[in-house]
């Protein structure tokens, strides 16, 4: 406590304490590790600093990549049929998106300790690169196979784009990280916000196109992120970090590659297990419980291995789960992150079965408003957040309303689609803005700011994992219940309405399959409307159990709000990292304007 009253201390005065901390809690005067910081207040740097090109062209960069790396999986995702129709068929077709999330996530907290290491620079023009290569294979595909190797491309370079708010972070002076955080947040309204009516666009207007207009798009964004961080984005190098005599061998001799291994193959199979269950296989089935079961394993022995070996380069400091403020704001931001992968899946498939009688555009353009308002939340709360001020009550708050409304959802029928999408809108917008504090919060609370990549990096895995388990229990939930809704009302309704019991079969099969009923025995337009409302009726008892499970995962939310440390304090003009002109100049230009 001493210590964290310490950090508090120094930090409100805007004073450097007199040790520095590690995210493990240890002091560091790194006096036998030559590692240079590069903080500075912001007054202190040169003049048009901030409207240089290398500023202005990184950041750029910073939110085409973002652009480019949600759409990776925005664009797809509610078009897998359909591309799956024209490729495939495959049963193969969900590993499209479920590649994407397992590299994201593994790759994340792996790509914040390298490039803490090594310098940042390289990997994240690389990320940029494999960007390029991932969205032309996927545009270029003629198997579902092909789709996925694209794909597994494109998550892995996702796994950089998705580390803005670390890469940014440390650019901007810490008072302006919620604004940094809303800029890059505008880039994703094309591949998150608006990604369902897109894609159903490309696929309507333009059928020569069709899909792989999707990746077109995405080869051109990536392209001009690619220019931008190799032409602008020159941060700390390796030298710079450690001294001019640092050893880049010794470094990659010390790298933790057993936790590595265990990391990666963990954290895999456990969300493979996840992601399998109730989709591609049943939750008894031996592939499920038992990638599971193996990637805990995987996990366990990764957490002890990070503990008591006594490594140089640990891949995951363990002790930086003694910061508490941190602990919450990464899981505040995955809770608010799980509404946007579980309910990008709920909503469409809510309106697809209860909201029947609307085209498939218009279908797309309701569909698009989770992402589309959870985007706005994140925009206006980077906006107005530090000019409110008392973030944590701004969690707090937003998190309590967003609960409220996903509660009221539950009250929907397949007659109140205005009701429903306008609880979802707000309750989206809610989490939204909670979230984007959280994420803010999450790199502000990391006591060292030299390891921002390491412990951002480990937030956004977990954020990622929080976020699966989310989605899992959202489709668990929905599916066990709509097992029990349907045979419970459908039958019964289609056999009063005067359907031979023996046809109740057919006519379930042709309303599943979208086959029609011109093939079912006895079938009437009285009957069809029967069998049609009960349906919807049935599925709206299923999706309301659903937003009570929500009420839970809104429930955790609110404890991780209240947990949050108060960082107002924080939001100094400190500067955690400069950048510097070129490859020949390796010289920051806070130094420059000191010559």
């Amino acid at each position: 406590m001493a210590a964290e009253e310490e950090r508090a201390s120094s930090s409100r005065s805007g004073e450097k304490p007199a040790v520095e901390y590690t995210p493990d809690g240890m002091h560091d005067d790194r006096s036998s590790d030559h590692e240079n910081t590069f903080d500075v207040d912001a007054t202190e740097l040169p003049p048009g600093y901030f409207t240089s090109p290398f500023f202005l062209g990184t950041m750029t960069g910073i939110g085409l990549g973002l652009m480019a790396g949600v759409a990776g999986f925005g664009f797809a995702a509610p078009i897998l049929m359909l591309i799956n129709n024209d490729i495939g068929p495959d049963k193969n077709i969900a590993w499209v998106a479920l590649t994407y999330t397992l590299t994201s996530a593994v790759a994340l907290t792996i790509i914040g300790r390298v490039t803490d290491i090594f310098g940042r620079r390289w990997v994240f023009v690389g990320g940029a690169f494999l960007g390029i290569v991932g969205c032309i294979v996927a545009a270029t595909a003629q198997s579902v196979g092909a789709l996925i190797g694209g794909t597994t491309i494109i998550g892995i370079a996702a796994a950089t784009q998705l580390s803005y708010y670390y890469v940014m972070g440390e650019l901007v002076p810490m008072k302006y990280r919620l604004h940094g955080n809303a800029f890059c947040y505008a880039f994703t309204i094309p591949g998150s916000g608006l990604s369902p009516a897109i894609a159903r666009a490309f696929i309507q207007n333009h059928p020569n196109v069709s899909w792989r207009g999707c990746y077109y798009v995405l080869i051109g964004v990536n392209t001009l992120s690619f220019l931008c961080w190799f032409f602008f984005y020159h941060p700390p190098t390796f030298r710079m970090k450690h001294g001019e005599n640092a050893s880049v061998m010794k470094y990659i001799k010390n790298f933790d590659y057993v936790g590595t291994t265990l990391y990666t193959g963990g954290l895999m199979i456990v969300m493979m297990g996840l992601n399998w269950g109730g989709t591609v296989y049943a939750w008894k089935s031996a592939y499920v419980i038992g990638t599971i079961v193996a990637g805990f394993v995987g996990l366990v022995l990764f957490v002890l291995w990070e503990s008591f070996a006594k490594l140089k380069e640990p891949l995951v400091p363990m002790g930086l789960f003694k910061n508490h403020g941190w602990n919450a704001a990464t899981i505040l931001s995955g809770l608010g992150a799980s509404v946007y992968y579980a309910l990008a899946i709920v909503w469409p498939n809510m309106i697809g079965t209860m909201y029947t009688d609307m085209d498939p555009m218009t279908s797309a353009w309701y569909a698009s408003f989770v992402g589309l308002f959870i985007i706005i939340g994140e925009i206006v709360g980077g906006v107005l957040g530090k000019s409110i001020g008392h973030l944590k009550w701004q969690c707090v708050v937003t998190v309590l309303i967003s609960g409220i409304f996903f509660g009221c959802t539950a009250t929907s029928t397949p007659d109140s689609f205005k009701r429903t999408a306008t609880f979802v809108a707000l309750g989206t917008f809610a989490i939204g803005w909670a979230e984007s504090l959280a994420i803010t919060i999450v790199t502000i609370s990391v006591w060292d700011q030299t390891k921002l990549g390491s412990a951002s990096g480990v937030a956004g895995s977990i954020r990622f994992f929080i976020a699966s388990i989310a989605s899992t229990i959202y489709n668990v939930v929905l599916n066990n219940r709509l097992a029990k809704t349907i045979p419970a009302r459908v039958p019964s309704a289609l056999v009063e309405a005067g359907l031979p019991s023996s046809s109740v079969a057919d006519f379930m099969t042709g309303l599943t399959t979208g086959a029609g009923f011109a093939d079912v025995k006895g079938i009437t337009d009285s009957i069809i409307a029967t069998g049609v409302r009960a349906f919807k009726e049935a599925n709206a008892e299923a999706y309301r159990t659903v937003f009570f499970v929500s009420i839970a995962m809104s429930g955790l939310a609110l404890i991780s709000a209240l947990l949050l440390p108060n960082v107002d304090d924080m939001l100094t003009g400190k500067v955690a990292s400069t950048l510097h002109k070129s490859l020949k100049d390796e010289k920051p230009l806070k130094e420059e304007n000191a010559v």
